[in-house]
């Protein structure tokens, strides 16, 4: 195909790609963070930038259903009954936290200069948090599923849900003559459309997700799942709700169906995709000349909010009694403004409460506090360090002199530790799991707080006095840490190790250690000596198969411990199949030839022609 010039397009397409793709590797590698980097990439080729994107909202409006399908990927990991466990949370902290910052970021309005109104509106604007920004920072961090992630997902529900009673409200608020028809209207229509996305979630997904699956058509499947995210959103968008709401509520539906996994795993491309293309947009909004001009305002903005809004943050955590740590991290994570600014602002502007400069400017002061949170939740992350837990009524390791010395009282250590403690050898436990000491407590164990990789605390836990030191830790380098100082400090002491992996015990042995045991392998030797009982397999039989098996193992460990990981694999009982040997054939065949001439030609005449 003749070449007729280039596409714009495709330009902006593989600008957008490249942008995203070069300056996220570069801000990982300087470890600020994902977000930051497509935030770059975004004024790199944004109208302040190269002007690739002379009008970024476009693709913002398409980058938005990234976080959407965010809350969807959330709402498949939040069964009903969890969801419903956060319920007080949701109501609770999420109300105390919108309502308290939502009053201090309005005073702040008020002593800026803006009209009572238009400063409630700013405010309020600032209160809701970016999802997009507070979730893939949760990711990065791994804190999606812990409890305080756990309680961030709460606050953003409700903020989330907030965005309508203020759309609501600016629409009340607005001028005489910019004010339109409202009513209990859209409230009917928003009602409806939640009351039908629950109803076709629970009585036609799941029916229609097995008809597909029957058909053995995946990517029917796959546009099905984008089918259910994106008309979800569509249900909430036409009742006047959150987009994101109807896509975490559809999820929530489907969290209990046996699709699940499949419908993350064809969303997740889609997700990421658009997700970074939703903070290049955010990045490609940013006005810097505008910035350049009221950078005095622009800068006051972003400090008083965000300094206010963290005050407001901290204030409620504490009063719902979250941990000091837990209430800074959380105050770096949401002292921002999000993505539903955007809109509350462009709302407010088209009422007549916000003229256009204030638009632009609350809206600068949003993207910029967006751009600044990762390099908050860095500085904490680096400069305060984590919270201990509390050691009030734990006793530290001290005098101890058992026989026996167990390091780590884990799943392994307490099974470890019953026979000793049956026989009544003297047996002393250290570890430092503080709700793990306090559970032993309430079981009758007394264990002593003590980290073994330290020599002076095997020292007080009476290493010097055992016959035999047990590293039962649930931690690979932990346990390697202790080996060594156990064999530097205390040689006349016989180790038992805990092994994680074949790997880990090769590596125990050559480090000299008396006995390891890889975790998993006894209980597997007896798992698979029941299967073949139930088999039908005779008693006598099991048994000589199970001490093969083991022999077969000790021999390959003790190859492999000389060579590496591939040695001995003749000892393993594979399962790859045999092929069946040729079949003799009925009559001895004649090499051709031998044959007669006239045979040949008959076998030539025979042939088709060529064609």
């Amino acid at each position: 195909m003749a070449a007729q010039g280039f596409s714009p397009e495709l330009v902006q397409a593989v600008g957008l790609l490249g942008a995203g793709v070069i300056a996220v590797p570069i801000f990982r590698r300087l470890r600020l963070g994902s977000v930051l980097g497509y935030f770059a990439g975004g004024v790199l080729i944004g109208p302040s930038g190269i002007g690739l994107f002379p009008h970024p909202e476009s693709v913002l409006h398409l980058a938005e259903f990234g976080v959407v399908m965010f809350l969807f990927i959330i709402g498949l990991e939040m069964q009903p009954a969890r969801l419903w466990n956060l319920r007080g949370e949701i109501f609770g902290l999420g109300v105390a936290q919108v309502g308290l910052c939502g009053a201090l970021l309005t005073g702040v309005g008020i002593l800026a200069g803006l009209a009572p109104v238009a400063a409630f509106i700013a405010g309020m604007g600032f209160v809701l948090s970016s999802t997009a920004v507070v979730m893939q920072m949760l990711n990065e961090r791994g804190e999606a599923s812990t409890p305080h992630g756990q309680q961030a997902v709460s606050i953003l529900l409700l903020e989330d849900l907030a965005i309508v009673p203020l759309l609501a409200i600016v629409a009340v608020l607005a001028p005489a003559k910019a004010a339109g028809s409202g009513g209990l209207m859209p409230l009917l229509i928003g009602a409806g459309s939640l009351v039908g996305l629950v109803l076709a979630g629970k009585y036609l997904l799941n029916p229609m997700f097995r008809l597909l699956a029957n058909a053995q058509a995946r990517e029917v499947m796959t546009g099905a799942a984008l089918l259910v995210v994106l008309g979800s959103a569509l249900a909430m968008q036409l009742g006047g709700l959150s987009m994101a709401m109807g896509a975490f509520l559809a999820g929530v539906l489907l969290s209990e169906s046996t699709f699940r996994h499949q419908l993350e795993a064809d969303i997740e491309p889609f997700r990421g995709l658009l997700l970074g293309m939703f903070f290049l947009a955010v990045g490609m909004s940013l006005d810097l000349k505008l910035i350049a001009q009221e950078w005095r305002v622009v800068a006051l903005g972003v400090a008083s909010f965000m300094l206010v809004k963290a005050a407001g943050i901290f204030i409620v955590a504490k009063l719902f009694r979250t941990r000091t740590r837990d209430a800074i991290t959380r105050v770096a994570l949401f002292s921002q403004g999000g993505e539903f600014a955007f809109v509350l602002y462009s709302a407010a502007t088209a009422a007549g409460i916000f003229d256009a400069k204030v638009n632009a400017i609350t809206s600068a002061v949003v993207i910029l506090s967006m751009a600044l949170t990762p390099l908050v939740v860095l500085l904490i992350d680096r400069f305060m360090p984590a919270e201990r837990e509390s050691l009030d009524g734990i006793d530290h390791a001290e005098g101890l002199e058992g026989r026996v010395l167990v390091v780590g009282f884990g799943r392994f250590g307490q099974v470890a530790s019953q026979g000793l403690l049956a026989r009544g050898f003297s047996v002393s436990l250290i570890e430092t799991d503080v709700e793990m000491i306090q559970a032993a407590a309430s079981f009758g164990f007394k264990v002593y707080y003590g980290d073994g990789r330290r020599a002076d605390i095997l020292h007080a836990s009476g290493a010097h006095h055992a016959e035999a030191i047990l590293v039962c830790v649930e931690n690979r380098d932990t346990a390697n840490a202790i080996v060594r100082v156990a064999q530097a400090e205390f040689p006349h002491a016989k180790l038992f190790v805990r092994s994680f992996d074949r790997g880990h015990s090769m590596d125990l042995i050559r480090a000299g250690v008396e006995y390891q045991i890889r975790e998993t392998f006894e209980s597997a030797m007896v798992f698979g000596g029941e299967v073949l009982r139930a088999l039908g397999v005779p008693e006598d039989e099991v048994v000589e198969i199970v001490e093969d098996v083991r022999r077969r193992d000790a021999e390959r460990l003790d190859l492999q411990v000389a060579s590496d990981i591939h040695a001995g694999q003749d000892l393993l009982h594979g399962n790859q199949p045999v092929p069946a040997p040729l079949t003799k054939p009925k009559t001895v065949g004649t090499v051709i030839g031998d044959l007669p001439d006239v045979a040949i030609a008959g076998i030539a005449a025979a042939r088709p022609p060529s064609s």
